[in-house]
């Protein structure tokens, strides 16, 4: 039966280290593949070649997915190091200066308070200025979580962000400078299929060189890897398997 090919497909990628775990592209948008060749045409005295011989030829591929993936992302891309716990922004927590002396506000995560993010009078939407000590009107300071402000500010109502972290959950990815020419490699599984009739492709040695994540108001933020592929060490570059 002849293929013909419906929806997004399923993509699969498995980094070229012994006893690497495959992935899964999820939530997968599209796949493109794409081969082609550099051309080289002999002329004469005439206006068309006379032959064309075949240069370079070249595998690149984009796959887009909406489902993000930490193994995904350390090994196809960054080749870093991956631990569990993660680093998460609090977003215009609300707070109250007191009306009296210290006039501080801990924020609800100050136990593992990373980094301020900045404050907001929840009146305006004005921002604060930070600084390092003893702030006046409309200045705060903030250290492990504590945020100072000014006599001047009592009873003001603000909006306050920053990043914490959590050890129970999530992944953290810790990326180095690594010398160039030292990055993953992976192989990539795509199947294109309709009424049980498959096509699958795999190429054997592939390295990404670009991934996006973008957002976009009042849509989804749809992931973007960009790859090529190379011969391996035993010469093969892509294989394709047809139901005819």
């Amino acid at each position: 039966m002849a293929l013909r090919s419906f929806g997004s497909g399923l993509l699969f990628a498995t980094n070229t280290a012994a006893n690497s775990t495959p992935v899964q592209f999820g939530t997968l948008q599209d796949v493109t593949l794409d081969v082609s060749r550099t051309l080289k045409e002999l002329y004469g005295q005439g206006q068309f070649p006379v032959a064309i011989g075949a240069a370079q030829m070249k595998i690149a591929g984009k796959a887009k997915f909406a489902q993000v993936n930490g193994r995904l992302y350390n090994d196809l891309f960054y080749g870093g190091t991956s631990s569990v716990g993660q680093t998460l922004l609090a977003y215009n927590e609300a707070g109250s200066v007191p009306a009296a002396t210290t006039y501080t506000v801990t924020v609800t995560n100050a136990a593992t308070w990373v980094e301020d993010q900045g404050v907001l009078y929840a009146a305006t939407g004005l921002p604060f200025k930070k600084v390092a000590s003893a702030p006046t009107l409309g200045q705060y300071s903030v250290a492990a979580g504590v945020y100072t402000f000014a006599a001047a500010d009592a009873s003001a109502a603000v909006l306050i962000s920053y990043t914490y972290t959590t050890a129970s959950a999530g992944t953290t990815l810790t990326n180095s400078n690594p010398l160039q020419g030292v990055q993953p490699t992976f192989t990539i599984v795509l199947t294109r299929q309709y009424n049980g009739v498959q096509e699958n492709t795999k190429l054997f040695s592939c390295i990404a060189s670009k991934l996006s994540t973008p957002t976009k108001m009042a849509d989804w933020g749809i992931t973007e890897l960009d790859f090529s592929a190379f011969a391996n060490a035993a010469g093969n570059t892509i294989a394709t398997y047809l139901s005819e």
